[in-house]
């Protein structure tokens, strides 16, 4: 295909393993255990921070990816440590499932089951299966799934609810962070179901795991895409009515091609050219997002007209993907240049030069935003290694 530029793979190759070696050097918690729950942004370790069961998940994801892509023994290791890690203090050996978060030494300090961060072992511990072939990791992996299916899933109206104690009862207070609404169904965790299933199909095709993948598809094509902007609705009632008007550019076009890299998994003709339709549609719809930068901003709410316009890591990572996906089956040039731009973008502002890593965003006036953890509960290697590899895969 078309390469985006001369230097383009050549680039992305050593992203890819910039930010590795940032997670090997940096991320090991040596004095406790498995890996540091905490670093700011001026790249200050902060030893007694909890850690995160969706960190702990994406790192597992991100080495085993890295191995599977390249094999190298650090990245091995590196998974190795992470799963140790997991099956010891995220383990929930009376009720199933996993933590939420623990301490600096592995004690619980939140034992709610969000389906979210189940979701994100299901997809690690696949990928890390895929990388070692380590059946206790499959099997662990199934049970999860088995567990979701248990509690989670609404036989009436489709879906799964959000979030649960440590003994599956129903929590009233559903939200994945602070900044979310308190909605029984959300787009977000049902996009990271979706990826997690799709994950594991590859390594255990099972039938009702490929009718979920298909109900999980269904849903997004009918309750979750507005057929009338093809922006996602964010979040719904529990009859899948939905509760806020706002948009994500960075969900719609990470979205974009999870949605169709899940239809491909299941080699189902009529579905894959299905979600390749969605795919171009999802992503024209989410330019909109794309500044004159090339950049891609945050949110919009057309309730208020209010654009949230600073640029997270993760956005430009996931844009670049989604438009290479886009570009993949349509071949319009349009989308090659989106990838530029935000490649760009990132290598300007977002690729933190002195310390390393991406740092969490900028503001418009393109000051960092400070405030944000360089690692941490939700900054992880994951958007984008994944989106490194992705690229280095599809050209």
């Amino acid at each position: 295909m078309r390469i985006l530029s001369e230097n383009y793979p050549q680039e992305i190759a050593q992203e890819l393993r910039n930010i590795l070696n940032f997670w090997l050097e940096n991320a090991i918690d040596k004095p406790f255990g498995g890996f540091i729950g905490k670093m700011d942004s001026t790249g200050v370790i902060h030893p007694y921070a909890d850690k995160g069961g969706v960190l702990n998940a994406r790192i597992l994801w991100t080495f085993s990816a890295a191995f599977n892509h390249t094999p190298q023994s650090e990245y091995l290791a590196m998974a190795h440590r992470s799963y140790q890690y997991i099956r010891q203090f995220f383990d929930d050996n009376i009720y199933g499932g996993v933590y939420w978060a623990v301490d600096y030494q592995g004690n619980p300090t939140s034992t709610r089951k969000q389906i979210y961060g189940q979701a994100f072992m299901i997809y690690a511990l696949s990928e890390y299966y895929r990388a070692t072939q380590n059946p206790e990791a499959l099997t662990w992996a199934i049970e999860l799934f088995e567990l979701i299916e248990k509690y989670s899933f609404d036989t009436q109206q489709g879906g799964y609810w959000e979030a649960f104690s440590q003994d599956w009862t129903l929590l009233d207070d559903l939200r994945l962070s602070e900044k979310d609404r308190n909605d029984p169904k959300t787009m977000n965790t049902h996009l990271h179901i979706l990826e997690a299933y799709a994950n594991l199909y590859r390594v255990w095709p099972d039938s009702q795991l490929a009718h979920q993948i298909k109900q999980l598809l269904a849903i997004f094509a009918h309750k979750i895409i507005d057929s009338s902007t093809w922006h996602m609705k964010l979040f719904f009632d529990k009859n899948w009515q939905a509760q806020s008007a706002g948009i994500s550019y960075g969900h719609d076009i990470e979205a974009a091609w999870l949605l169709l890299e899940a239809a491909e998994v299941l080699h189902d003709e009529a579905l894959i050219a299905q979600f390749k339709a969605i795919a171009v549609t999802m992503a024209n719809a989410s330019a909109e997002g794309i500044q004159p930068d090339g950049s891609m901003i945050h949110e919009f709410d057309p309730t208020t007209q209010h654009y949230d316009t600073h640029r997270e890591w993760w956005v430009e990572a996931e844009g670049m993907v989604g438009f290479l996906n886009a570009y993949q089956i349509t071949k319009e040039e349009h989308f090659l240049q989106k990838i530029q731009g935000l490649w760009l973008f990132t290598q300007k502002y977002l690729i933190d030069q002195e310390r390393g890593e991406w740092i969490w965003g900028v503001f418009d006036d393109y000051s960092p935003m400070n405030s944000e953890d360089k690692m941490g509960f939700w900054k992880c290697p994951y958007h984008n290694a994944r989106a490194c590899i992705e690229i280095l895969n599809r050209i």
